[in-house]
């Protein structure tokens, strides 16, 4: 995501405006920002009277509060070998709250707990494979 940009470089951009150093596309081109950029500093700085940018919002809100949080930390005290799956209906049974897999896995990172592994592996793109010996004799 890219990063605002720095609040000295908007205090510049709104001081050459306020001098009349020239259009704002040309300031904008002096300054390598977006004309629009300068009009909506301009206009922010007009209807709400501000010259910075607006603090961060902190991002969306987990579904989890903390009551769900512990919920999920006991079930996996009471069995640790459950699925994802199996933590998100046993969850909801509890609490109410419905979630997919992947907040149930975060939230088990934020709670610094572990899922439980797949119970087998990947299976082989190849198929099965034979060991080297009976290779060997099957292609004569």
């Amino acid at each position: 995501m890219p990063q605002p940009y720095s609040p000295d470089l908007r205090e510049r951009v709104l001081v050459a405006c306020e001098r009349g150093d020239g259009s704002q596309v040309e300031i904008a081109h002096r300054f390598q920002v977006c004309p629009a950029t300068i009009s909506n500093w301009r206009r922010q700085e007009r209807e709400e009277g501000r010259r910075c940018p607006k603090p961060h919002s902190g991002g969306v809100p987990s579904r989890l509060d903390a009551v769900a949080l512990e919920g999920l930390r006991q079930l996996v005290i009471e069995d640790n070998d459950a699925l994802l799956r199996e933590y998100r209906e046993r969850l909801a049974e509890r609490t109410g709250v419905t979630v997919c897999l992947a907040v149930i896995c975060e939230a088990l990172k934020r709670l610094k707990l572990r899922p439980k592994k797949r119970r087998f592996g990947r299976p082989s793109r190849s198929g099965p494979r034979l060991p080297p010996s009976v290779r060997l004799t099957a292609s004569r």
